[in-house]
């Protein structure tokens, strides 16, 4: 019998306020019409508290933009559940924000895409900025774990100690300061996106020295970018290990990408319980375990590190999801990810990206996005 998982990421819509040009969501993207109801997503924290599972974690799209979020977030704490909501912070004012917190809301993190307005609010496709900082303000009146995320990529990395000072100035408990993770439209933008390794490498120096000035006061995760690291990450902890991902319509998923390689088919929780999904069915025990690695990794000591890496990663890249992550130094494949490296190495020039406001995807989206930062 497989441990049980240790969290559920709620993925409670797609719609999303935001454009940013490095999001890494599906690029289908499912509809308002069929998202899964609030009773509905009220059994599944009942089922995720039964099976053991410890945090609930509210993210989109904008999990703001549902009208039933406060009522969501009591009925997840409700099953015994630590609430999360991962957030862009518009459609957030302060009374609902009492109201969530009152309901059970223990964690919000609040994401930034620069510390300064104008390159910020374009990043994220929206005039978000200054509403996020006064929106921080206010978090830190109340009696709730805050986290601020800072996305960066080529267009922000030169100016990270910056970044790093504005979101000290916002007291947050935790600041994540993560290299942009390409799928989505982050991958469609990569060559404007990836920084160079010399950029790397700096932002790396940057970080350690800001962990040790605010150590016991702000804690600092930093995730890199795999293209630059000799083994790949363990993606989600490894494939159907420690998370569940439940999207808008109720396919329930080992990562948010997960779709994106082709034959598989991933049940619903409107016809199966969360227990036989994670427990039996064919999805999450595709890339479980060690059975399906090819060499090298079958026999390699990271194995049972990195777990061959990411899946969706491999069949992007590779074309095929069963192969070992070509991020990996030791991937057969890993030619794909040393010339894509030299290309940006070579181009300090690199294009700008392209504004996923301009996508008609994600268009779409904006017309079913509805709640503002004043709901009635």
């Amino acid at each position: 019998m497989i441990p049980n998982p240790l969290a559920l990421i709620a993925e409670i819509t797609h719609r999303c306020p935001l454009h940013c040009v490095y999001c890494s969501n599906p690029l289908e993207l499912a509809s308002a019409a069929s998202e899964l109801s609030t009773q509905e997503w009220l059994d599944i924290f009942q089922q995720a508290g039964k099976l053991g599972m410890l945090h609930a974690h509210f993210t989109g799209g904008e999990p703001l933009a549902r009208h039933d979020l406060t009522e969501l977030v009591a009925g997840a704490r409700a099953a015994g559940l630590y609430t999360n909501l991962i957030t862009s912070g518009i459609g957030l004012a302060e009374t609902r924000l009492k109201a969530l917190v009152e309901a059970g809301l223990d964690h919000i993190q609040i994401s930034f895409q620069d510390s300064r307005e104008v390159p910020a609010n374009w990043i994220a496709g929206a005039k978000a900025h200054a509403h996020k900082i006064e929106l921080s303000r206010i978090i830190r009146q109340y009696k709730i774990a805050f986290t601020v995320n800072l996305v960066i990529h080529r267009q922000n990395i030169d100016h990270l100690d910056e970044m790093i000072a504005f979101i000290e100035q916002l007291a947050p408990e935790r600041m994540e300061i993560a290299h942009t993770q390409y799928y989505g439209w982050a991958l469609k933008n990569r060559a404007a996106l990836l920084p160079t390794r010399g950029q790397v490498d700096t932002a790396v120096e940057i970080v350690a020295t800001a962990e040790k000035r605010l150590a016991g006061r702000i804690r600092i995760d930093s995730v890199v970018p795999d293209y630059y690291a000799r083994f790949p990450k363990a993606c989600m902890g490894g494939w159907g290990r420690r998370l569940i991902l439940i999207n808008p319509a109720g396919k329930v998923l080992p990562c948010h990408a997960a779709e994106v390689i082709p034959g598989m088919t991933f049940e619903n929780i409107r016809q199966h319980t969360l227990k036989y999904i994670w427990q039996e069915s064919p999805s999450f025990q595709k890339f479980r375990g060690e059975q399906w690695m090819p060499q090298p990794c079958r026999t390699c000591d990271q194995r049972s590190v990195d777990f061959g890496g990411c899946r969706c990663q491999a069949f992007l890249l590779a074309g095929d999801a069963a192969a070992t992550d070509p991020a990996c130094s030791l991937a057969p494949a890993h030619q794909i990810i040393e010339s894509a490296l030299h290309a940006l190495n070579s181009d300090t020039a690199a294009s700008k990206p392209v504004a996923a406001s301009s996508m008609v995807q994600l268009q779409q989206v904006e017309k079913l996005w509805s709640y503002r930062t004043n709901p009635e």
